[in-house]
């Protein structure tokens, strides 16, 4: 949390009395063992078990010791235990919350259907639990209630680690070649925070209750020791004689636990705390002929299939069967409607795909590494710095909590064993290369201080902080105005002829990619349905690539009629129709398209998987799509 956060926490009334409440406890923690020690511990034989009196306003004990004495002094213990049970409880919690992130997918499962079964059983019960198995005394308390609450507390770490581990910065840092261990505690853990203190300040006044409940029952703290709920416990036996023996600690616990009750709640008003069965690898079916990779080919991928579990059982391929080769210095875009499989191509050559993805290819090399069958670490550092992304929305590519500078620097400190000042040095100048003005400064500033078209060239300058050999722009001009766009696409440009890298620009806006690009692949449900140059494009043969171009609106386009559009919708990947995907928003579909053509070529480095391929040219004002390069 920042400063501005605290303070406003702490100027809503309930905040400010639940602080002051605090400071009060934490003073007469400090204090009162010192200044009424031994006046705790000082025996009356004349005033045994005594009512209330001017020298002892609470009365005395069956010892004759002044009772309020005893309950200021036993402040520092009640708390201190209270805390120390909490620390456990948030250190276990982390612990079981992060390590599904860290242990590889069939142990992570186990973790987390362990923290599920207990969260399942009331925490008081598993502290009674705990409380028999650890012994009786204030050790066995300590442990039974900080290992109580630790499932609950996993289970709030586990859900934000899963909101934002699928965030753009925590996969562009695993592009990076960040280690597990350090992802978590750079990445995932500081953009957590806030409800993790929140319900650490919660828990902390649960804990107080519950081991004052336990002492109570005579499974905490043993004499001659003493805490608040020893002395209610004591006080309980002689309620009718003296009733303030046994309202003053039990008053001093319900004040404690409402202090940090009471913060946390007024602290989570400020942050707004947003408080399967195993199946077998999916069959492949026989793989389609796919072009020849040559030898100068960045990527490879022959066959490539993306499958999710299903609902129901079995599995859905959003990518079935993806051929793409993409050689050095080449441009390559890859343009379809959402949902067409563009962007999970990118994600699985990437290494990036979902967990619960099943990633097969009978070829799959990048930058000369075949990454499939390897271990996430050695991916990180044959592909960290070979393979570069650019996201598409520049607002989620950075992690919040850090500096730009210090995200950049990042890439080389862990692939290159830098220091932090030549890291920063290097990202300072990576700044420059991409023409953010000031880069010094920006350096140290935080993504929400940088405008949208500055984030993503802050994204391309990450990429170059080593020499990537491939950059996959996953739709990097989306969230942008035209002017900013076409900085964008210039940059990407100016990059691949300083570094000769080969680019592969994911859209869904075919004129965004004729401007950039020197070949045009289109997917369409999960399939290569056309290739051919940007050149050619108005002889696209593939229906759905011509109903793309003529969507695409230039000056000359009628103001009078209506937009072309495409009729119907992208199939559900789950509801695939038989043969042509594309037949029941075809126009010219018959029975022949119940069979699933394959790419066959159909002129000059031009393919095409349709039975009815177009021959006759479009009618287009290529400019408008191509940027002058047709």
């Amino acid at each position: 949390m920042g400063r501005d956060q605290w303070k406003a926490a702490l100027r809503n009334p309930v905040g400010a009395v639940a602080a002051g409440l605090l400071v009060l406890l934490a003073i007469l923690a400090i204090v009162a063992p010192i200044i009424w020690g031994d006046a705790a511990e000082e025996t009356d034989p004349a005033a045994l078990s005594q009512g209330s009196t001017s020298d002892h306003p609470l009365g005395t004990d069956a010892l004759g010791r002044d009772i309020l004495f005893r309950v200021l002094v036993a402040t520092r213990y009640s708390l201190g235990l209270a805390l120390l049970a909490t620390a456990i409880c948030v250190g276990a919690g982390l612990i079981l919350g992060v390590l599904p992130a860290v242990l590889g997918r069939r142990a992570g499962r186990l973790v987390t259907a362990t923290v599920n079964l207990a969260v399942a059983f009331p925490g008081l019960l598993l502290a009674l639990f705990f409380a028999v198995v650890f012994g009786v005394g204030a050790r066995g308390a300590v442990l039974a209630i900080g290992l109580a609450g630790a499932p609950s507390f996993a289970r709030l770490v586990q859900t934000n680690v899963a909101a934002v581990s699928g965030r753009d910065f925590v996969a562009a840092a695993r592009v990076a070649g960040v280690a597990r261990f350090r992802l978590i505690a750079r990445h995932l853990l500081p953009n957590i925070g806030e409800p993790l203190v929140v319900n650490a300040t919660v828990l902390a006044g649960g804990a107080l209750l519950a081991f004052a409940g336990l002492s109570f029952l005579g499974l905490g703290v043993q004499p001659p020791a003493y805490d608040w709920g020893r002395l209610l416990g004591e006080g309980l036996d002689r309620i009718y004689i003296n009733p303030a023996a046994a309202l003053a600690p039990g008053v001093a616990v319900v004040i404690a636990g409402l202090a940090f009750t009471l913060l946390g709640e007024s602290i989570a008003q400020v942050v707004g705390v947003r408080a399967v069965r195993r199946r077998q690898p999916p069959a492949m079916p026989p793989a389609a002929a796919a072009a020849p990779a040559g030898t100068d080919a960045v990527l490879a991928a022959e066959d490539l299939r993306v499958a999710f579990p299903a609902p129901g059982g079995g599995w859905t391929h959003p990518v079935d069967g993806v051929s793409l080769t993409v050689r050095r210095g080449e441009t390559v875009g890859v343009v379809g409607e959402s949902g067409s499989g563009k962007s999970l191509t990118a994600l699985a050559v990437a290494q990036l795909a979902p967990d619960t993805a099943h990633v097969t290819a009978d070829r799959l090399e990048v930058a000369g590494v075949a990454p499939l069958g390897r271990t996430g670490a050695e991916v990180r550092e044959l592909l960290g710095t070979k393979v570069a992304m650019v996201f598409q929305d520049p607002m989620t590519s950075f992690n919040p909590s850090m500096r730009i500078g210090a995200q950049l620097a990042e890439v080389t400190r862990v692939h290159e064993r830098q220091g932090r000042k030549p890291a920063l040095a290097r990202a300072v100048d990576r700044l420059r290369t991409v023409r953010v003005p000031a880069p010094e400064r920006r350096a140290h500033q935080y993504p929400h201080e940088f405008s949208g078209g500055m984030r993503q060239r802050a994204m391309v300058a990450m990429g170059l902080m080593s020499t990537p050999e491939l950059i996959i722009a996953d739709e990097p001009t989306t969230a942008l105005d035209v002017t900013v766009q076409r900085q964008v696409l210039r940059l990407l440009k100016d990059v691949q002829a300083e570094t000769g890298a080969a680019v592969v620009l994911i859209s869904h806006d075919i004129a965004v990619v004729g401007q950039l690009c020197e070949r045009v692949v289109v997917m369409y449900a999960g399939h290569v349905v056309e290739e051919l140059p940007v050149g050619a494009l108005g002889a696209a043969a593939h229906p759905y690539t011509r109903a793309l171009l003529a969507s695409v609106p230039d000056l000359a386009t009628d103001r009078e009629r209506p937009l072309a559009t495409i009729p119907g919708r992208p199939p559900d990947p789950a509801d695939r129709p038989e043969g042509c995907a594309f037949a029941p928003r075809c126009e010219f579909a018959d029975d022949v398209c119940r069979t699933r053509p394959s790419l066959a070529a159909v002129g000059p480095d031009q393919r095409a998987a349709c039975w009815h391929p177009r021959t006759q040219p479009l009618d287009l004002a290529l400019d408008a799509v191509t940027g002058g390069q047709a």
